[in-house]
């Protein structure tokens, strides 16, 4: 592994830690200040995941750096694609978000926004747990 590729694994896995962990506990977390009607806190987790959430852009485009060799291999590309479909589960987390505070200011029911912020968090967290996997398995190589 050159110096270059070094430095694009430091930052990758740089990435991953501090952007992808505060997104993941920002959008999993606010459903409970749905329910608790926190307009303040859910502005901080909204501006959170949409600031991490771009930020998070990053990990992709260290990793493809990274793997620009190998990007036929299964386990990359099946990687990528999760980490697409969790991008966008997470644009309509963003959505739903934004919705609960708007509805939440005008005294308005948050029930529908609330389950499917909780479902598409979840499965956005068990997505990086995946491509985890993915990244230290490494099947077909």
């Amino acid at each position: 592994m050159s110096g270059g590729d070094k430095v694009l694994l430091w930052l990758h896995i740089a990435a991953v830690m501090f952007l992808l962990g505060p997104l993941t506990i920002a959008t999993t977390t606010t459903p409970r200040y749905v329910r608790a009607g926190d307009v303040a806190v859910l502005r901080h987790l909204h501006r959170t995941t949409r600031v991490f959430g771009l930020g998070s852009l990053l990990v992709f485009i260290f990793g493809a750096a990274l793997g620009r060799d190998h990007l036929d291999k299964p386990w990359l590309t099946a990687s990528m694609t999760l980490f697409i479909v969790a991008m966008i589960l997470l644009v309509i987390v963003e959505r739903d978000q934004r919705k609960s505070i708007s509805k939440l200011e005008a005294n308005e029911s948050t029930d529908v926004n609330l389950g499917r912020i909780g479902a598409l968090s979840s499965t956005v967290g068990v997505i990086w747990l995946i491509v985890l996997a993915l990244m230290v398995w490494r099947p077909g190589s």
